[in-house]
């Protein structure tokens, strides 16, 4: 089997590059958060890595980002556009944005050939997500298969000091098989803890995924159908959790929860930054990186 492909959505990103949150360096060598998700995914045995961009924003994303992986992995640049959609489905009048994470999957249909991680750009993941990712991807007998996994990590290792956040709580069976996610907004760290509704060790998704191949013609027709039923209203989207969920509903996929020890960061406020920064400091201090990802 050849190594898998990492999937980075990272269209959202052109429409906020006024404000560069996703782009700002956080590591001690000027590193974005994204560097080291490739770094990780690279090392863990991914042999490819895919970004979903607008069209637009495609010159900067490849000078501000993407050149720096130049010659040591493979690149696919994958373009999200309100106008592609499944034959016969037109853009409703008033349409501007893309529809969506499982929309900007599906786009990536023709350029992702075997299995392959699904991740957002700016976000940390850790280095034993992409790990946990790897091997049950390694260990996919069938292409054709419907059975796909998430990294799930312990609440605790999910929130922020500064603010409130939303996650999906993950219930998964005693196989290790997700049943459901539920998800919770407004968690903050004061909610975790002994005598609270939540202990921190609960599982909970940050949308770091595995799949087959075989979730495209999937995607396309629960696409389909949710045009039909939504794509008149402006802001809506077709969300990757949910096209997952309505396929574990209905017994047409299986999703293998991996418990990971990795911690996530992200910059959800911009009190959240000296934070990350130091997070990341001291795994390079430790050895986990070295003093230049690339």
């Amino acid at each position: 089997m050849s190594a898998p492909t990492l999937l980075v959505l990272a269209a959202g990103l052109g429409s906020r590059y006024g404000g560069l949150k996703q782009l700002e360096p956080v590591g001690p060598a000027g590193e974005i958060l994204l560097d080291y998700a490739v770094f990780d995914a690279l090392r863990a045995g991914f042999g490819r890595v895919g970004f979903v961009i607008r069209e637009e924003f495609a010159a900067e994303f490849r000078t501000r980002v993407a050149a720096r992986y130049a010659g040591r992995v493979p690149v696919d640049y994958i373009f999200q556009s309100t106008d592609l959609l499944p034959a016969g489905v037109t853009v409703p009048p008033g349409r501007e944005k893309p529809w969506g994470t499982g929309h900007a999957v599906w786009c990536a249909r023709h350029a992702v050939a075997g299995a392959f991680a699904v991740i957002g750009a700016d976000d940390y993941f850790g280095r034993d997500a992409f790990t946990q990712l790897a091997k049950f991807l390694s260990a996919a007998p069938n292409p054709e298969n419907r059975k796909y996994a998430l990294a799930g990590y312990h609440l605790a290792n999910t929130l922020s000091e500064h603010g409130a956040v939303a996650r999906g709580v993950c219930t998964a069976g005693p196989d290790g098989r997700l049943a459901r996610v539920t998800e919770r907004t407004h968690l903050r760290p004061e909610d975790v803890g002994p005598g609270r509704e939540f202990t921190g060790a609960e599982t909970v998704s940050m949308n770091c995924w595995a799949f087959t191949p075989e979730i495209f013609p999937v995607l396309e027709r629960q696409l389909v159908e949710f045009l039909h039923a939504h794509g008149g209203e402006p802001k809506s989207e077709f969300y990757l959790p949910e096209a997952v969920s309505r396929q574990i509903a209905a017994g047409a996929a299986e999703v293998h929860v991996l418990p990971t020890t990795a911690t996530w960061f992200g910059v959800t406020y911009r009190e959240d930054k000296p934070r990350v920064q130091a997070a990341l400091a001291a795994l390079h201090a430790a050895g986990e990186y070295p003093a230049k990802l690339f």
